[in-house]
């Protein structure tokens, strides 16, 4: 398909060196960036001017769109231990409920919200598959796939879908419960869904593979499942998220989670380990050698209790970072860059949460940004990503006329962006070559909202 190229010009947007001024941007007809060049002086005539600074967009890493229909919801505690109980029979509650129509409505509202949360891309951990009973949806094609692919494509925002396989409760083989059945999957099953999705060819469409757990599957199934992913799919795994699961991974193996896989020669360039909240330094030097990534999601990582990565180790690894919504409690990257960055502070009792910068800038939310820049390319599969030639034409126009950063000198406009809050900094929002959000205004956003409140009236009726 092909797009009507546009040609944009920006008084000051972030390159890959930090802040460059008066940048031409020009797309091509596929919808990614044909040329970026900077100093290019005044707009020449035929040029729109932003009307404002310009920073790229930025991946959501790991996102469950399902949760948007509890967030919030979760957080009564009528009795002592209710805390993860109740987030569970919530999320059982929701799920026992949805069907692809009602999923999309959620999804698709979900997209629009992350758009305006500063998200251009968003990488999709598919766990919710089949009816209630566990049994197939009618016609069996991925329906529940194609909703979320709807979704994002109504919403203008890109995808990366990431069907899970989930073949037991846990690492005894006991079977799904009966509030779980609908998020399994089996490895034939999901390997049919990942070729009919690849097959689509659909813009702005990826597809890569998501494991829910290592207990979730057998050994057998995961070393396979690693092979069929091969060069080309990138492979998602929530691991090590609770101190409880990864003692009793240590019981049953001899060894902790990240320190099995890499004993089992799984990890390597395409894998993407998701909270990886508690491991040792061990395992964070065995995921940066085999050049791994990983993925934060400091709100919801806080808001269900997990605890609080150490994020220099990372760093100090060679671990690229990013950052995800998760749970989607919150749904903006500026709060997740913040909170991931109070967290270090508040872990190591100073204000300068990290260790070493993996920037030249001296800009403390520049180096946030540009590890989560490069951290989400990675989670992504995205060879390239950001306001360079050759990547998807995704940027955000910075509203500096917005109250949370009026009157900031131009230098600190990244660091008000991060941590000055709260605010709706984004004016315009470009996905993939198109104005997605043009004055803070999504074209579709009052329909899709419609839908979701009808939605959210159908899920908790009583």
């Amino acid at each position: 398909m092909n797009l009507e190229p546009l040609n944009l010009w920006a008084p000051r947007a972030w390159l890959p060196g930090g802040w460059a001024e008066q940048v031409l941007l020009r797309s091509d007809a596929t919808g990614h960036w044909c040329e970026v060049r900077p100093n290019a002086g005044l707009p020449p005539p035929g040029t729109l001017a932003l009307g404002g600074a310009v920073l790229p967009g930025l991946v959501d890493a790991h996102s469950h769109a399902f949760h948007r229909a509890f967030a919030g919801l979760a957080e009564r505690f009528d009795a002592p231990g209710a805390g993860l109980h109740s987030w569970g029979a919530m999320r059982d509650h929701v799920a026992g409920r949805l069907t692809p129509e009602l999923l999309q409505a959620v999804a698709a509202h979900l997209y629009v919200e992350l758009l305006h949360g500063g998200y251009t891309h968003v990488c999709e951990f598919h766990d919710l598959h089949d009816q209630a009973d566990g049994s197939p949806l009618p016609d069996d094609a991925q329906r529940m796939a194609w909703a979320l692919a709807d979704a994002a494509q109504e919403a203008g925002v890109g995808l990366t879908l990431l069907p899970v396989l989930r073949e037991r409760a846990g690492s005894s083989g006991e079977p799904l419960g009966e509030g779980q059945r609908r998020f399994g999957r089996g490895l034939e099953r999901l390997l049919q869904e990942v070729q009919a999705l690849q097959e689509c060819k659909r813009p702005m469409l990826c597809v890569g593979l998501g494991v829910h757990a290592l207990s979730a599957v057998t050994p057998q199934s995961l070393a396979q499942l690693a092979r069929e992913a091969g060069p080309d799919l990138r492979l998602h795994i929530q691991i090590a998220e609770h101190q409880a699961y990864v003692r009793a991974w240590r019981e049953a193996t001899g060894a902790s989670p990240v320190q099995w896989l890499a004993q089992q020669g799984l990890l390597s360039p395409h894998w993407t380990l998701v909270h990886a909240t508690h491991v040792s330094d061990e395992e964070v030097r065995a995921v940066g050698q085999a050049g791994a990534s990983l993925v934060l999601c400091p709100s919801s990582e806080a808001n269900l209790g997990d605890g609080l990565a150490d994020l220099a180790r990372w760093i100090e690894a060679g671990v690229p970072v990013a950052v995800g919504s998760d749970s989607q409690v919150t749904r903006t990257w500026r709060e997740e860059l913040r909170w991931l960055d109070y967290g270090q502070r508040l872990l190591r009792q100073q204000r300068q949460g990290q260790s070493r910068p993996n920037t030249p800038s001296t800009s403390g939310a520049g180096r946030l940004w540009t590890m989560a820049q490069q951290g989400g390319a990675a989670a992504a599969g995205m060879k390239h990503w950001g306001l360079v030639e050759g990547a998807r034409a995704d940027l955000l126009v910075v509203d500096t006329s917005d109250a949370s950063l009026l009157g900031t000198p131009a230098p600190q406009l990244l660091d008000a962006v991060v941590f000055c809050s709260p605010g709706r900094p984004w004016r315009d929002a470009v996905v993939g070559g198109r104005f997605v959000v043009r004055n803070h205004v999504h074209a579709h956003s009052a329909g899709i909202a419609g839908r979701f409140e009808r939605a959210m009236r159908s899920l908790w009726s009583l």
